[in-house]
């Protein structure tokens, strides 16, 4: 479905991101992998290649917009082309707003926010000069519900979902579609961890009667960048079994 696509993943060291590595390979796709340091990075490509899975990875710092644009240059030079980005890395918070201060704010905000525009705003010139190109973001069902604390964490996936249908109007005339994906409940690392009584309240609130995987939301991804969303832009695709937060 992506064959001789190129396609950069942020967050993509492990859980949703890693698994939408994983299923863009198996697609025929070229993917390079980004993660916030080079350790994660090390250990994720290592990881994919005990599996038979060859990637390229970079650790930028997603908040500095000319590391970006340096790390991308290298990568036209490889490759030549960029169709694919996802935008996935992030961060949450469940902290009552007054144990947040303004600085864990700004940190979410700029990690879940100001690092998707960087990132859109380095790769868009590429797009536009191969005529076409798919943005892909990950916003949250928090984003739409809220949630009933961490309120930094649902304002930055609100503002992704804007991001997202702008630039969808804006981007259109250039065939650079941009859609995003709204993930509920799904078992990433941090979820498996969480005790038996913890879990069977969250899935009897989910009326398809089970967790999300990495790989549902990996699959929308896949979806959305291939050629059978081709006249689908500016969504925010919820995949949540019908959760409701």
């Amino acid at each position: 479905m992506l064959d001789k696509k190129v396609a950069i993943v942020t967050g993509g060291t492990r859980g949703i991101g890693l698994e939408t590595v994983r299923v863009f390979k198996e697609n025929n796709a070229e993917v390079i992998l980004f993660g916030s340091k080079e350790e994660s990075v090390s250990n994720a490509i290592n990881l994919l290649k005990s599996e038979g899975i060859e990637v390229t990875g970079y650790y930028p710092n997603l908040n500095n917009y000319f590391e970006i644009e340096s790390t991308l240059k290298e990568i036209i030079k490889k490759y030549g082309h960029i169709d694919i980005l996802v935008n996935n890395a992030g961060i949450s918070a469940k902290e009552s707003i007054e144990n947040t201060t303004s600085e864990d704010f700004a940190k979410i905000i700029d990690l879940n926010v100001q690092a998707v525009f960087n990132m859109t705003k380095a790769v868009v010139p590429y797009m536009k000069e191969n005529k076409s190109g798919v943005i892909l973001n990950t916003s949250s069902m928090v984003s739409i519900y809220g949630q009933p604390s961490g309120v930094g964490y649902p304002a930055s996936k609100f503002a992704v979902n804007g991001i997202t249908k702008s630039l969808a109007r804006e981007l259109a005339p250039f065939n650079i579609r941009v859609n995003a994906v709204a993930p509920g409940i799904i078992k990433t690392d941090m979820v498996a961890l969480l005790p038996e009584e913890v879990i069977a309240p969250l899935i009897k609130s989910i009326p398809l009667g089970r967790i999300g995987k990495p790989r549902d939301i990996a699959n929308a991804f896949l979806f959305l960048a291939s050629d059978l969303a081709s006249y689908i832009t500016g969504e925010v695709l919820s995949v949540d079994g019908a959760a409701r937060s």
